[in-house]
């Protein structure tokens, strides 16, 4: 019996040493994951002159197809008309060419790089106004098939158009 006293007077009278500080690999995982937060969070956040352009395409492209469809809903030409600094859509009326001012889908809207070159192959039929482009789309379900490039610097991407509703990104 003294012995098992002897050992519980020892290990009352020795605190026990609690932990101070971060082990050096809790210290690594915590840098870890920072570094990729900010990797991420900077890949977002700083987008390339392509990505802003590849973004714009993409939007134009599904509105190009939004115009192509109300044309034929509403038995009238609907048009895309752009230049150097943004775009907007237009509907033949009985007096001429009217913006599509009530349609929050296709409203006016700014390039995101600016000034913007457009080109068409083949060239449109019909001429805007000066210094743009427009591209009328008619009521009947199949339209010639284009392609609008659209460059900044040294930045370009491809509308392709086959005529028939599709339109790509290249």
């Amino acid at each position: 019996m003294p012995v098992v006293a002897h050992r519980n007077l020892r290990a009352r009278q020795m605190p026990a040493i609690a932990p101070n500080g971060f082990t050096l690999l809790e210290l690594l995982v915590v840098v870890v994951i920072a570094g990729i937060t900010l990797g991420v969070v900077s890949l977002n956040a700083f987008r390339s002159d392509r990505q802003v352009m590849q973004n714009d395409a993409q939007r134009i492209a599904l509105l190009l197809q939004l115009t192509r469809e109300e044309a034929i809903l509403r038995n009238r030409p609907t048009a895309f008309e752009a230049d150097a600094n943004g775009y907007r859509f237009l509907v033949r009326e009985e007096n001429g060419w009217q913006p599509l001012a009530q349609d929050e889908m296709l409203r006016q809207r700014d390039f995101k790089r600016t000034p913007m070159q457009l080109s068409m192959t083949p060239p449109p039929l019909e001429n805007g106004a000066p210094n743009s482009l427009r591209i009328t789309f008619g009521r009947e379900p199949v339209d010639k098939p284009f392609a609008l490039t659209m460059a900044s610097g040294d930045t370009s991407v491809v509308i392709r158009a086959d005529g028939i509703g599709h339109f790509a990104v290249e």
